[in-house]
């Protein structure tokens, strides 16, 4: 496998709560940490799964794929007992992420055995099974550039407005893409925080992982210690600067759907 696989990254899923074992959800699940392992890719003709097509809910993708691994090399590289499903493995070749969403405990329909078998099935390798991540706000921050790059455009970005520097002082410095800005005396008694997407001077600050509630206040970069005066993002009125879903506001679709939609008394169909 060293010699005719490829090199990935596993990620192993924590969580800053409990898991629901009756769904299998975890609503706030992280990924820190990567670990460099080789696997060998079983489909080499090209992605299983039902592939790419149009359904009621839009485009989805769901490429799938298998890749083995071998478990002596899984035991003395992550610190974990075997794979687990709900994993990430960031594939560099493709520059893409993929899930766990199965291990297949005897693997006889990918190696037939031939390595010979013990009383737990396939003794030496895991087969796992992959689809294609579907990104939805996890953090991902590992540490390494190659992956955190990769998923640092996807997150849903908001727009904090500076405000007018007429009435209130410009501030000083310029904040640094990548580093952390917060509201309070200290980042670790901050009320809000996020991190900075870009900045555009005199004019507003793009964040992501927003934490915490901005209001009409100072914001401090911890890298850059860049003082800025912000007019809070802390309502839906106003429209944020999402990359996935424009659409997904919760004013501007209600203010389309009163222009088109009937809810008064008068209405025979619309609300009692």
């Amino acid at each position: 496998m060293q010699i005719h696989g490829m090199d990935v990254f596993y990620l192993p899923r924590t969580s800053r709560d409990s898991v629901d074992m009756l769904y299998g959800e975890d609503t706030i699940k992280e990924y820190r940490t990567a670990h460099a392992i080789e696997m060998y890719l079983e489909n080499v003709t090209g992605m299983d799964g039902e592939g790419d097509f149009i359904s009621k809910f839009g485009l989805e993708i769901r490429d799938e794929l298998t890749l083995l691994l071998a478990r002596r090399r899984f035991s003395a590289t992550v610190p974990l007992t075997r794979p687990r499903e709900g994993d990430l493995v960031y594939i560099p070749l493709v520059k893409n992420f993929f899930e766990i969403s199965f291990i297949e405990h005897e693997n006889d329909q990918a190696m037939f055995y031939t390595l010979g078998r013990g009383r737990a099935g396939n003794v030496y390798v895991y087969a796992l099974k992959l689809k294609q991540f579907v990104f939805s706000e996890e953090i991902i921050s590992t540490g390494i550039d190659e992956i955190d790059d990769q998923i640092f455009n996807s997150y849903k970005r908001v727009s904090l407005p500076l405000a007018n520097t007429v009435v209130f002082p410009a501030g000083t410095g310029s904040f640094v893409p990548g580093e952390i800005i917060y509201q309070g005396t200290s980042l670790a008694t901050a009320n809000a925080q996020a991190i900075v997407y870009s900045y555009t001077a005199h004019s507003s600050i793009d964040v992501i992982r927003v934490q915490g509630t901005f209001t009409t206040a100072n914001v401090r970069g911890n890298t850059s210690s860049a003082l800025r005066k912000t007019i809070g993002y802390n309502d839906d009125s106003q429209v944020g600067n999402n990359i996935f879903e424009d659409f997904a506001d919760n004013v501007r679709v209600e203010t389309e759907a009163d222009s088109i939609l009937d809810f008064s008394e008068n209405n025979p169909f619309g609300e009692a």
